[in-house]
Parts: C-alpha cells; sequence; structure tokens
C-alpha cells in the first residue's frame, strides 16, 4: 500500500505537470519532473519505494526509452509487492510506448503479461484495452 502523503504528493505533482504540458510550459513543467524524480529517488529501496511513483515519473518522462526503462523499473517494483492493478497497467503503458518504437515483439509479450496480471483486477476497462491491442497485434 502506498504511503498516503507520498501519494497525494505525485498525485498532486502529476496534476501540476499535466497543467504545464498543456501550457507547453517546459521550464515549470521540467522543474516539476525534478521534483518528482527526486521523491523517487529519496524513496528508492526504503519502505516508501512504491511502483506508482515511479510509473508516474515513467508517464511524464519525453525520451520514449527512458520512459520504458521507467515503466520497466516500475514494473519490478510492482512484482516485487505483487500489485496486479499497477502489473497490468504499468505492462500496456510500455507495450503502447514499444510500438511507438517499432518494438512490436516486446510490445506483445508485455501485453501478454499485462493479460494475466489483469484476469485478477476489477478495472473492466483496462482489460478490454489489454485485449483489443493484443488482438489487434497477433491477428494474422
Amino acid at each position: 500500500m502506498i504511503n498516503t502523503k507520498l501519494y497525494k504528493a505525485v498525485y498532486s505533482l502529476s496534476e501540476k505537470l499535466m497543467a504545464a504540458a498543456k501550457k507547453d510550459n517546459i521550464e515549470v513543467f521540467g522543474a516539476l519532473y525534478a521534483e518528482l524524480n527526486a521523491i523517487c529517488l529519496d524513496n528508492e529501496n526504503t519502505e516508501k519505494d512504491h511502483p506508482e511513483q515511479w510509473e508516474t515519473l515513467a508517464d511524464f518522462t519525453e525520451d520514449l526509452k527512458d520512459a520504458v526503462a521507467g515503466y520497466e523499473k516500475a514494473l519490478q517494483k510492482a512484482m516485487v509487492i505483487n500489485s496486479k492493478d499497477h502489473m497490468s497497467s504499468i505492462a500496456f503503458s510500455m507495450a503502447t510506448l514499444q510500438l511507438e518504437l517499432g518494438e512490436t515483439e516486446a510490445a506483445v509479450k508485455n501485453l501478454q503479461d499485462a493479460k494475466v496480471s489483469a484476469n485478477k483486477i476489477a478495472d473492466k476497462d483496462l482489460k478490454k484495452e489489454i485485449d483489443d491491442l493484443l488482438e489487434t497485434l497477433t491477428a494474422d
């Protein structure tokens, strides 16, 4: 379970990051991103380390390859705590970026993993997105 104070800080930063991105305010976005990155690094390998913060950081990472690496880190942390919700959403997000990078094989594998994790989650919309994308990629 994510620490409430940490969750609120990450959520607040994500809202501010979205607002800065919407306004194309690169300076503010960069400062907020640095703040979120610092939170992740400060909490890494402590009892406050949680996949949610790493997933959020990856969500706002502009370089696609760096974002995929961020999702990979978030996924590892989700697997440690066996959080099926996080494992599903992270693998799905990673797969969509891998498709943009032309890494279809890796994307299919992540979608297959996401589908397995999603068996145990309540988010029916995410399950459908995973299934639909996987079906599109594996249809002959």
